[in-house]
């Protein structure tokens, strides 16, 4: 069996280790245009504020492209896939042959257009170990920094650099930081600690024209100064081999819960695809990492002839700035429970009698607990969720379910 998986990051790294635990024989090819060995992308911030090493942002030890037999072909980018010949090639010419494919492309940049951007000389996006690199070469304690976009990369990209520049300004047409995972008090109390290390947020406002090292706003009509800008507007899914090649693509690579394609042999996963999000009982993209690594292991395991599917899929977002925490899940539906007191801040959202979604920042005591109930639809009948509310633990559940949960640990 000759497997071939486009991509190199988590998806990829979960495929081959689904493929390995049924099929220690097959041939595995991966092809990267990446050149770097598997790394976590969510580190690369940690890197460049010093808190991690290149060594240590390695997704897996140096020899396991060899401890499973995996040939990869880094640094190489594939232009299409034949479906009926069953083959992919490369920009150099080359074709590889497949019996199984994974198509595990990730994400890129969203730029939108700004006028006079292609003009700016020191410009950067922040998702990859390269954007990383670059963006190292030119930082400076007395550089401005100008990041388009309060959202994760954005914010995550201001936390990797803030302490290596003179000063950074946050922009962005939302009313909030991080739209996206926030409701409005949450992303206040996260707003405020950075804004207390220095960081200055312009909201509710977009570059309107860029001249150089200024960019004007097109709102409030301000004019900005700064020596790099770094664009984070957002992402878009990488979907054009599938749909060169005349599979399903949605804003992602469409796939069932097997991780198949709409294209025979051919399965996705990661950023890339868009797979079934339990949460709200249909298809969505989750670029995520856990999602990510989830989907490639239930595609590699299929792929080697396994059985898995992925059906409890969820939003859900673990991220920290500067010491505080964020965990969120679900959906932000039905009844409201809240709890705040100064920089803790829990929401618990109810619908239907289950939990449905929640938001908890720097309030993580066994917050586990709160996803395996969003994750497993429990009826909240079935449990102390008066208990749970404040305090989440085990012994809110039944003694049976107690007795399987930490069985299922041991």
């Amino acid at each position: 069996m000759k497997y071939v998986i486009i991509g190199n990051s988590t998806a990829a790294v979960a495929c081959i280790e689904g493929i390995r635990s049924i099929d220690t024989a097959g041939e595995i090819t991966v092809i990267s245009d990446e050149k770097h060995h598997c790394y976590g992308r969510p580190t690369i911030s940690y890197c460049l504020m010093g808190a991690t090493s290149r060594e240590n942002m390695k997704y897996r030890p140096d020899d396991f492209y060899e401890k499973n037999g995996v040939t990869t072909l880094l640094g190489e980018r594939v232009v299409s896939i034949d479906a009926k010949a069953k083959g992919v090639t490369l920009s150099d010419g080359q074709e590889v042959e497949y019996d199984k494919l994974l198509v595990a492309t990730g994400s890129r940049p969203f730029v939108p257009p700004m006028d006079g951007l292609d003009g700016v000389r020191d410009r950067f996006s922040f998702m990859t170990m390269d954007d990383m690199d670059a963006l190292e070469k030119v930082l400076s304690p007395k550089k401005r920094v100008l990041v388009i976009g309060a959202g994760l990369i954005g914010l995550k990209c201001v936390e990797g650099i803030l302490d290596r520049v003179g000063s950074v300004t946050v922009v962005d047409l939302a009313d909030r930081i991080l739209p996206s995972i926030l409701d409005s008090e949450g992303a206040a109390i996260i707003q405020r600690q950075l804004e207390g290390k220095g960081v200055k947020f312009i909201l509710n406002d977009c570059a309107a024209k860029f001249e150089g090292k200024k960019v004007t706003l097109k709102n409030s009509g301000q004019e900005i100064a700064f020596d790099i800008l770094v664009v984070a507007v957002g992402v878009r899914a990488n979907t054009e081999l599938v749909r060169d090649a005349g599979g399903n693509v949605n804003r992602g690579i469409v796939v069932d819960t097997h991780m198949r394609t709409s294209l025979p042999d051919i399965y996705s996963a990661g950023d890339c695809a868009e797979g079934y999000d339990s949460s709200i009982g249909s298809n969505r993209v989750l670029a995520l990492l856990p999602n990510a690594y989830f989907q490639g292991k239930v595609a590699g395991i299929n792929m080697a002839g396994g059985e898995a599917q992925q059906t409890n899929a969820i939003p859900m977002n673990a991220i920290g700035f500067f010491g505080s925490h964020i965990l969120t899940a679900g959906v932000y539906e039905g009844e409201c429970l809240s709890h705040i007191a100064g920089d803790i801040y829990k929401k618990l959202f109810v619908k239907d009698n289950k939990l449905v979604g929640f938001i908890l920042i720097n309030d993580f005591l066994r917050a586990g607990i709160y996803t395996q109930l969003v994750r497993d639809k429990v009826d909240l009948g079935t449990v102390d969720f008066e208990l749970l509310k404040d305090h989440p633990q085990l012994l809110a559940y039944s003694k049976a379910v107690r007795k399987a949960k930490l069985a299922q640990k041991v």
